[in-house]
């Protein structure tokens, strides 16, 4: 088969990050033999003036639509698209210059109806980009599994930096309307129709994610919240790694009373695994400030995570309630 591809790239209020990965597409040494389908999720900030200027530089195509959520716009994006093979990015990525060559080299070789990329730190990225990226992709917080080949059975793609055939969009019907989770929702559709995914470690983003400290909580708590959900949904999915952050956090605080009472081992088991991490942070990114910092990244990740997903399981997997009535701000509503 003869791979067509179009990204399909949803966008809200955010025009500079257009601008930033549309300059990235310019640098690709792919140039051609690709479109762009850029989606205006009903902002109030339009990009269209951005998209504009690369008209005639990149082939690329602009629609404007009512605010539904990125997954209903990358729905929307896959419909509108010429392509027989959908590669969907956030707005807040840059692309590195060989990231189409990897791709196409990689499904030419063994191909999958869909991919996972996995992401990473641009040098240019501030230290708290870099911290959270740290915490986000490192073996000693999430076991690797956002871009680690090693570490999962089968790979879940993130929409961030995900690939998709036709064949399989029109199948599945694309994404679901829960949001965050509707990237691991459909990878356990495409799996239960007989498709295959795979990770390209080749095929790395520049993640950007421009947050903050309550923006993060806010992001990770939700990744919580949706977990349980994903199992009651998908039972055959569910993993022990999974409680991971909420048993840390438990077992936290147990340590913290245990050393009350004179009981130290158990709380320098935590002193180790942070030293540990402190390590990892500063070998990986040479910045001593930005190794601090990760380690308040990762205590943000498993307390929002793990917080999170004991909510979660309480509502929905002891309490058996509605999760699109218990928690509707993880739903979009269908247009």
């Amino acid at each position: 088969m003869q791979l067509q591809f179009s990204f399909i790239i949803p966008v809200y209020n955010r025009p500079d990050e257009i601008e930033e990965l549309l300059q990235s597409f310019e640098a690709l040494e792919t140039k051609t033999g690709y479109e762009i389908v850029i989606v205006e999720d009903g902002s109030s900030i339009s990009s269209k003036e951005i998209v504009t200027k690369f008209d005639e530089k990149l082939n690329i195509s602009y629609f404007f639509k009512e605010n539904s959520g990125p997954g209903d716009s990358r729905n929307f994006g896959m419909q509108h698209a010429k392509g027989n093979y959908f590669i969907i990015l956030d707005s807040d990525v840059i692309l590195p210059t060989n990231y189409l060559t990897e791709v196409e080299k990689s499904l030419v070789e063994n191909y999958v109806d869909c991919f996972g990329g996995p992401d990473a730190a641009h040098e240019s990225f501030t230290n708290l980009q870099k911290a959270i990226n740290f915490s986000m992709t490192s073996f000693v917080t999430t076991g690797g599994i956002r871009g680690n080949k090693n570490s999962v059975d089968a790979f879940q793609p993130r929409s961030f930096n995900m690939g998709i055939s036709k064949k399989a969009f029109e199948a599945s019907k694309g994404f679901g309307r829960i949001h965050p989770g509707e990237d691991p929702d459909l990878s356990i559709r495409l799996w239960n129709l007989g498709f295959k995914t795979k990770l390209i470690p080749q095929a790395k983003v520049f993640h950007k994610r421009r947050i903050s400290w309550s923006k993060f909580y806010i992001q990770v708590n939700k990744f919580g919240l949706v977990r349980p959900i994903l199992n009651k949904w998908h039972p055959s999915t569910k993993k022990i790694t999974y409680w991971f952050p909420s048993l840390f956090i438990i077992g936290f605080d147990i340590s913290i009373l245990l050393a009350i009472f004179g009981v130290n081992w158990f709380f320098y088991l935590y002193v180790f695994y942070f030293l540990l991490a402190f390590v990892v942070a500063l070998l990986t990114t040479g910045n001593i400030k930005v190794a601090f910092m990760a380690l308040w990244a990762i205590g943000v990740q498993f307390i929002g995570y793990g917080f999170g997903f004991l909510e979660s399981t309480w509502a929905v997997g002891v309490l058996n309630k509605d999760p699109e009535s218990h928690f509707p701000n993880l739903f979009f509503k269908q247009k």
